[in-house]
């Protein structure tokens, strides 16, 4: 389980779905129990009995439309029905491209291509490298959409989710590509915090993409105080 400070105040953790249940049974131990569950659009928070709040990230937003079902009950539903999902994981020097479903990834394309570190090199050799090296970028970032084209147009039937991961940069790169325009609109996920691209990579965010992401705050931090 992955657990990071929360800005603001508290922690953030990953917890599979199976794992949820358990979560939210130690949650109300130590907090006195759980006074409600709120459904929001992306989020749904859990209020402990002494004012501590788990706000829980709906993977791949939003849940069904019907609201008499229990908010815990919509999501692990709305996880385990999560259809095939696209996957782009991308930074200068390597792509890892993917389908997955349940957490499994199905079929898949990576590689890696040379781009020439910075140097603190000045002068007309500086501005030489510096080009050299945007050129050797672009190429990089291309590769990578020409992968995402390949592998993504040659899986039959429609996505319900995508993943991207990476450098900021190379995302947007790869994603700005009219070729892909037709994955703006799907519910997304993005992973900042992964290593370079490699299939044990990519392996790993597939099963990640489906757990349910926990901001926890005590009640001293809810109440301001």
């Amino acid at each position: 389980m992955r657990a990071r400070q929360a800005a603001g105040g508290g922690r953030v953790v990953e917890v599979e779905a199976a794992r949820l249940p358990g979560w939210l049974t130690r949650f109300a131990d130590r907090h006195r129990g759980i006074a409600a569950a709120e459904r929001g659009v992306a989020t749904i928070t859990v209020i402990g009995g002494d004012g501590a709040t788990a706000d829980l990230a709906i993977p791949f937003p939003p849940l069904a439309r019907a609201t008499e079902v229990e908010p815990i009950a919509a999501l692990l539903t709305h996880i385990a029905q999560m259809g095939d999902v696209a996957m782009i994981l991308v930074r200068e020097r390597a792509f890892s491209i993917g389908v997955c479903r349940a957490g499994s990834v199905l079929t898949s394309s990576t590689d890696t291509r040379y781009v020439q570190s910075r140097t603190a090199a000045g002068g007309w050799s500086q501005q030489r490298y510096a080009r050299r090296r945007g050129n050797q970028r672009r190429d990089s970032f291309r590769a990578a959409a020409d992968a995402a084209v390949r592998v993504l147009s040659a899986h039959h039937g429609t996505f319900a989710g995508l993943v991207v991961g990476g450098d900021t940069t190379a995302m947007h790169a790869v994603l700005d590509d009219p070729r892909l325009a037709h994955l703006t609109d799907l519910p997304r996920r993005t992973f900042t915090d992964i290593a370079e691209p490699r299939r044990a990579v990519l392996d790993d965010v597939a099963r990640r993409c489906l757990a349910v992401e926990i901001t926890v705050r005590d009640a001293d931090a809810t109440s301001g105080t």
